[in-house]
């Protein structure tokens, strides 16, 4: 699920906040992000995540996501050999490649597959004991599997609070262990800037980014998935990036 960073990219080129989801639903929007980071965002997303000069405002973000992947690998077992992990939304490769070096047998998959190939070409030929397989697809196909771990990040900032609880619902029925995700945290200066993204014209079709208040999430996972809890979450700040990794595991 290619879906990424945050506030502050330049409105032609990637992800905006918005007053309104442009399109309704999973399945809709999954297929909109993946024309959008396949076509419009795609140079801009490989620039990111890449060591080329960028902007002092996608510098910000660049080190916000580098941040990010830091603390949710952190949350990962530092020994994975023999453990299933999914990289839910693995965009150009560098959190599956991360962990099939600490010997996970790890699926990297994303619905832009343009990104995917980037991510099969960056993929050095040797990860010690891990494999990866790349995958260009939806993150909730169950085809892909049974997992120990799945870690998603910022794939799931452009869904409402309902596909996003149904979301994490699926993926726990096919995980062991642990879901390390991440959302787009509620504030009232994100509140803000999700309100100004009614002025932006029609035609900037970059997907919203959609935040979501915390609380009001965990009451939901409670309720819609309760054999799980929340462990741990923290918010990663970086200039013009704001996420809030979570990490949910099976109680008991």
């Amino acid at each position: 699920m290619a879906t990424r960073a945050h506030e502050g990219f330049e409105a032609d080129t990637l992800p905006r906040r918005a007053e309104a989801p442009q399109v309704e639903g999973y399945e809709e929007r999954r297929e909109a992000l993946a024309t959008y980071f396949d076509s419009t965002a795609r140079q801009a997303w490989i620039d990111l995540t890449s060591d080329a000069k960028v902007s002092g405002i996608r510098a910000t973000v660049r080190a916000g996501r580098d941040e990010m992947r830091r603390v949710l690998l952190s949350w990962l077992p530092l020994d994975l050999r023999r453990m299933r992990v999914l990289d839910a939304g693995c965009g150009t490769g560098a959190l599956t490649i991360a962990a099939a070096n600490r010997g996970a047998e790890i699926t990297g998959v994303d619905v832009a597959g343009g990104l995917v190939d980037v991510a099969r070409e960056r993929c050095p030929s040797f990860t010690g004991h891990g494999r990866i397989w790349w995958k260009s697809g939806d993150m909730l196909d169950p085809e892909l599997g049974r997992f120990a771990h799945i870690v998603a990040m910022d794939s799931l900032i452009h869904y409402e609070l309902d596909d996003l609880v149904d979301a994490l619902g699926k993926l726990a029925e096919r995980t062991d262990a642990s879901i390390a995700f991440t959302f787009a945290p509620y504030t009232r200066m994100l509140s803000a800037m999700h309100k100004v993204g009614k002025a932006f014209p029609k035609g900037d079709r970059s997907p919203a980014i959609v935040p979501i208040a915390e609380r009001e999430l965990v009451a939901r996972l409670e309720e819609a998935i309760p054999a799980w809890r929340v462990a741990r979450t923290e918010r990663i700040s970086s200039g013009f990036y704001t996420s809030q990794a979570m990490e949910l595991v099976r109680r008991g």
